[in-house]
């Protein structure tokens, strides 16, 4: 069983990857706007590098948490190495 530490770690990583994703959400709106035959603006280009770095960052955090969660409980012998994220087609 989790402890109280655990499940506020959990609650706080999940916080983090949902504020990240939608920090994206303005910019998702500029790329789908975007002209196929123009170019991206640095502003826009470094915005992206920052937002997407921080998003991957906080879903790491959160799967790591997870994983660690489920190894707790015998559910996870190795971390998921293969790039899918422990997502199947």
């Amino acid at each position: 069983m989790a402890d109280s530490t655990e499940i506020e770690a959990l609650k706080a990583s999940m916080r983090g990857a949902l504020r990240a994703a939608e920090a994206l959400g303005p910019l998702a709106l500029k790329v789908q706007d975007a002209d196929p035959h123009g170019d991206v603006a640095d502003s826009d280009l470094d915005e992206l590098q920052r937002l997407t770095l921080a998003n991957a960052i906080a879903a790491q955090a959160l799967r790591g948490l997870v994983e660690t969660m489920l190894k707790r409980r015998g559910r996870v012998t190795e971390p998921v190495a293969d790039g899918s994220g422990g997502v199947e087609d």
